[in-house]
């Protein structure tokens, strides 16, 4: 057997052919992000932009896919193109290790793009992506707040306008009304109330930024098949 015949299987060759022509940008590849472009490797896509500017740090042993003992201090983003070789030797893999902003978010004219996906933390990044997605007609899905939280059955895809409980959300909200910015777009959300925790660190669990990426990954799959159809 191929590596992805299982998959074909449920998806048919025309709609495996689909989702491994899609090009696919993920912006931030921590617990979120990680996950997300794992699955989607294993799902079969063979186009992906990954941007991050961060470097494996021992605080991300307990949720994050990528990092392992033996790799700490090296950075994100080759190690997420090293790992994606290890599971599909097809797959193209375009870094940059950069922190993406508003100043210079037109660096993605460079690629072609069918879906974005932001899992970063810095609300004006977050703002500055939605506006390009909207602009030139790209397919995005959002990250809300994963941290603090320790039910992943809590965990929904939702459009911005209808989360609760979401700190990271609220902020979103007002910042895209203030510049008369689309509530409507689809975002991954928990409704479990954050823990009252104090203190500049988030807590986290492993399991519930992992959840938050594989909801991102059925999103889009599933995504690409209905349009297929």
């Amino acid at each position: 057997m191929k590596k992805f015949d299982r998959f074909e299987l449920l998806v048919g060759s025309d709609g495996l052919k689909k989702i491994k022509n899609k090009h696919i940008l993920i912006v931030g590849i921590g617990g979120v992000g990680g996950y997300t472009f794992e699955s989607l490797i294993r799902s079969g896509v063979e186009n992906i932009i990954i941007i991050d500017n961060d470097y494996i740090d021992k605080t991300n042993l307990n949720r994050q896919i990528l990092s392992l003992e033996s790799n700490v201090g090296q950075i994100k983003v080759n190690v997420a193109k090293a790992r994606a070789k290890e599971i599909n030797n097809q797959c193209n893999v375009e870094t940059l290790n950069l922190f993406l902003s508003e100043d210079n978010i037109n660096i993605l004219d460079n690629y072609s793009i069918d879906y974005i996906v932001d899992c970063c933390d810095t609300i004006k990044t977050k703002v500055a992506l939605i506006n390009y997605a909207i602009k030139h007609n790209i397919k995005i899905i959002s990250c809300m707040g994963s941290g603090k939280r320790l039910d992943a059955t809590k965990i929904t895809i939702t459009t911005l306008d209808k989360t609760k409980y979401d700190p990271l959300a609220r902020i979103l909200r007002k910042k895209l009304k203030a510049e008369n910015l689309s509530l409507k777009i689809p975002v991954v959300s928990s409704i479990e109330p954050p823990k009252k925790i104090d203190g500049e660190i988030v807590a986290s669990c492993s399991y519930v930024p992992a959840v938050f990426g594989l909801y991102i990954t059925n999103f889009i799959i599933n995504d690409i098949l209905k349009a297929s159809k």
